[in-house]
C-alpha cells in the first residue's frame, strides 16, 4: 500500500514540486496551505508522514509540530527557508524527525521522506516487517525485547514483556485472568495461580505510569478481566 503524505506549505509552487516528486515515486501526497487546517487534518486523518513549513498562515510550523507530537508519533519533516541552527534545534526539540532547508534537492527530499515513512510503517506494523508494535505511545521492539514509553526505554521482565505484547496484539477485547494464565503460562491446571496474572498486570501498569504515560491502556473490567484499549 503506498504511503500517504500530508504537505503543509503555503508556497503552492514548492508544495506542488514536493507532491510531484513524491508521486513519481508512488507516494500519495496531499497539500494544505493553511497551518490550522493542516494541524486539524494531521490529527484526524491517517497519514504516514507530515511535511511542514515553518512560516504559515494562522499557525506556524513550530506550533504544529508541538501539537502533533502531543498526540501522535507520526514522522514530522520540516522543510523551511530558516537556516539558523537555533531554528533547527527548536524544530527537532519539538519532535520533528528531520529538518530540510530550502532550496532543497528534490531527490534528497524524496529519499528522506521514504526513509522516515518506511521506518514508521515498520514500527507500527503496517509494512512488511512486523517486529514492532505501537499503541498508545508505547512502542515494543519484539526482536530486541525492548519497550519504549513516550520515547524512553522502560525495563520489563520476560513475563511482563510477553503479557504486554499479548495485550497489544489483541486490543479492545476482554480477557479473563484464567484465559491470560493459560495463554501466557501455558498451564490448564490453575490451582489458584491466576493471582500471578493480577501481580504482573499491576507491575506493567506501575512501569507504564513511571514512564509518564498519562492514561493507562490496561483497564480492569470488574467481574470479567482485563482489556487493553487502543
Amino acid at each position: 500500500m503506498p504511503s500517504r503524505i500530508l504537505i503543509i506549505e503555503d508556497d503552492i509552487s514548492i508544495a506542488e514540486l514536493q507532491r510531484d516528486y513524491l508521486e513519481i515515486h508512488d507516494i500519495q501526497a496531499e497539500i494544505v496551505t493553511d497551518g490550522f487546517e493542516g494541524l486539524n487534518r494531521a490529527l484526524n486523518e491517517p497519514f504516514d508522514l507530515i511535511v511542514v513549513d515553518l512560516m504559515l498562515p494562522s499557525m506556524n510550523g513550530f506550533e504544529i509540530c508541538r501539537r502533533i507530537r502531543e498526540k501522535k508519533n507520526i514522522p514530522l519533516v520540516i522543510v523551511s527557508a530558516k537556516k539558523e541552527d537555533i531554528d533547527k534545534i527548536r524544530g527537532l526539540g519539538l519532535g520533528a524527525d528531520d529538518y530540510i532547508t530550502k532550496p532543497f534537492s528534490p531527490s534528497e527530499f524524496v529519499a528522506r521522506v521514504q526513509a522516515h515513512s518506511k521506518r514508521y510503517k515498520q514500527l507500527t506494523g503496517t509494512g512488511q516487517q512486523q517486529e514492532y508494535l505501537e499503541r498508545n505511545n508505547i512502542i515494543v521492539d519484539k526482536a530486541a525485547r525492548k519497550v519504549f514509553v513516550l520515547g524512553q526505554e522502560v525495563i520489563f521482565t520476560t513475563k511482563e514483556f510477553d503479557l504486554l505484547v499479548f495485550f497489544m496484539e489483541h486490543p479492545n477485547r476482554v480477557w479473563t485472568k484464567e484465559q491470560l494464565f493459560r495463554q501466557l503460562w501455558y498451564m490448564d491446571d490453575l490451582d489458584g495461580d491466576v493471582f500471578t496474572v493480577v501481580v504482573h498486570v499491576g507491575r506493567i501498569r506501575d512501569k507504564l505510569k513511571k514512564g509518564k504515560l498519562s492514561e493507562l491502556p490496561i483497564e480492569t473490567i470488574w467481574g470479567s478481566g482485563y482489556r487493553f484499549n487502543s
